[in-house]
């Protein structure tokens, strides 16, 4: 019977008959109350990412490195174009906020922008604004001489091409020249900082969204209510562009630092009082009516001349 038993303890494999057979065996075994401890580390690493990446530490960086690494695809096929547009809406509200609520002391392109540059706030941002503008303005002019008997309201199309024509050569050419300056400097002063023409384009996009609402306030026919917007606008927009360009000449020549925030800023400010002063404050002479003259009319004016 004890052989028997024998057998049948070694046929379910009893842990200790086979110990005490093998005496030299050495047997792992997890204690079940450990587990927690081994599930606790994913939520924790993903928490640390969590906050190093709502503070802007090296992890945009690394995304950043990681996404150079993929294929790129040529230039000339819908594909390369298409990662530009490659953003969520989620992303582009988080963007939208981070340009109408600057944090000081915070990085907009390290926060928002560097993990994946896009195209598509930006271009339906400008084209916003270039009908908000136009509308806006033809909006106004009706409003300031509604009532006249004089005047005859007409229509002005035009606005619309010459405000796409300022918006886009401002979003697009400023970029362009501030990267190529930028690049000039990085090649004479060491700077940590560095910033791509498609991070500096979507910057700039980001930052006009303050003024599609600001162009809706301006149909208000009151001069001194339309400076105090522009000048809101302006403070907001502004400072977001100083914050996020100052880490990339804070290294070079004092001078040449603070003469480029200060360009920057003006640059910014000759566009928004632009915009006010010519789609919103032009000369009543454009709105008289013209009259047409009669062939009796010019008779007349022939003889007396």
């Amino acid at each position: 019977m004890a052989a028997a038993d024998d057998l049948q303890f070694e046929e379910f494999g009893d842990p200790s008959t086979s110990l005490a057979a093998n005496s030299d065996a050495t047997i792992s075994i997890e204690d079940p109350g450990e587990t927690p401890k081994h599930k606790s580390g994913p939520p924790r690493s993903s928490r640390r990412e969590e906050d190093d990446e709502l503070l802007g530490n090296d992890d945009s960086d690394k995304t950043e490195l990681l996404a150079g690494q993929k294929k790129s695809s040529p230039f000339w096929t819908f594909e390369y174009y298409q990662t530009f547009f490659d953003v969520d809406t989620y992303q582009v509200f988080d963007r939208i906020k981070g340009s109408l609520l600057p944090i000081p002391g915070k990085n907009f392109v390290r926060l928002s922008i560097r993990s994946n540059p896009d195209l598509y706030g930006p271009f339906w941002i400008c084209a916003t604004l270039v009908f908000a503008i136009a509308i806006s303005g033809n909006l106004s002019n009706f409003l300031i001489h509604l009532g006249e008997k004089t005047y005859h309201y007409v229509p002005e199309f035009q606005k619309v091409s010459i405000a796409a024509t300022i918006i886009y050569a401002y979003a697009w050419l400023v970029p362009l020249a501030l990267w190529g300056f930028l690049m000039w400097r990085n090649s004479k002063v060491m700077n940590i900082v560095s910033y791509s023409f498609l991070e500096i384009v979507c910057v700039y996009g980001y930052s006009l969204f303050i003024y599609i609402p600001t162009a809706i306030l301006w149909i208000i026919p009151q001069k001194a209510v339309r400076w105090i917007l522009v000048m809101v606008a302006l403070g907001i927009s502004g400072s977001v562009l100083a914050m996020t360009f100052w880490p990339a000449v804070r290294e070079d020549n004092r001078r040449i630092a603070l003469a480029t925030i200060v360009t920057i800023v003006l640059l910014h400010m000759l566009l928004s009082v632009g915009c006010l002063a010519y789609f919103f404050d032009a000369p009543e002479m454009d709105h008289l009516p013209t009259t047409i003259a009669t062939p009796n009319q010019t008779a007349a004016a022939a003889k007396s001349s």
